[in-house]
């Protein structure tokens, strides 16, 4: 599947979820008040910004925020909620693009970083980060743990969500390291609408050794926005990576 494939107008138009879901006040509250408070006063840059669920608030807070976006689609979202002025965004892969400028922090939320469906272009992506970022600048990636351990012996699918009306049913190449998440929602009646997304999944201790490649340090990690610890059990994460300051 082509990422453009993926991010059509049809997903566009219907990503946003005002005050419920992913754009629920407990959900992305959190994240943007640790987001401001990692940027420092400096400016912060997001990678696969999309529609602007985090970028526009971020920005509300003060903070200048610029973006990378590969779908036109979505950027045509954000372009409802804020112009070029308010938040600029460079068109292209968040492995290569370069936004002019300097910045304090860059960010990737939601299981962006998985949207790169081979190793050489995850690294190629904490690279580029690195470039955009001053010396003591930090990366942060909010990222789901595979949860392989619920893949019962000789199957490849495992459903990860369950509630009233939607279903999400994860596929795996374990070789590979792929998924494809098979989001489903379903009405009243006979029908259902369908959303597939490719990814390939990445382990913490692989996360961190893109970083080290790269040039950062992981400064620390939780297993949310609010800073619970991160355990074994941890679905997810939010990884702060830094680097070095100046000599």
């Amino acid at each position: 599947m082509r990422h453009e494939d993926v991010w059509n107008v049809q997903v566009a138009q219907s990503y946003d979820t005002p005050g419920a879901g992913m754009f629920a006040p407990e959900v992305l509250e959190p994240a943007v008040d640790r987001l401001a408070e990692l940027a420092a006063g400096g400016r912060a840059l997001e990678f696969a910004i999309g529609t602007g669920r985090v970028a526009v608030p971020l920005a509300r807070r003060g903070v200048p925020v610029a973006g990378v976006e590969l779908s036109r689609p979505m950027l045509g979202q954000l372009r409802t909620k804020a112009d070029e002025e308010t938040i600029p965004v460079v068109v292209g892969d968040m492995a290569t693009a370069r936004v002019p400028g300097v910045f304090r922090l860059v960010y990737l939320v939601y299981n962006a970083v998985s949207n790169l469906l081979i190793q050489p272009e995850q690294v190629a992506c904490f690279q580029n980060a690195a470039r955009h970022l001053a010396p003591g600048g930090r990366l942060v990636i909010e990222l789901w743990v595979p949860q392989l351990r619920e893949l019962p012996p000789g199957r490849q699918a495992v459903v990860s969500q369950s509630e009233e009306g939607y279903v999400c049913l994860d596929t795996f190449d374990v070789l590979r390291q792929q998924v494809v998440s098979h989001n489903i929602w379903f009405d009243e009646g006979e029908r259902a609408r369908v959303f597939r997304s490719p990814h390939r999944y990445v382990w913490p201790a692989e996360l961190d050794l893109m970083a080290q490649l790269a040039g950062f340090w992981l400064e620390s990690r939780h297993a949310d926005w609010q800073g619970a610890e991160f355990t074994a059990e941890s679905r997810s994460h939010v990884s702060v990576y830094r680097l070095p300051d100046a000599a």
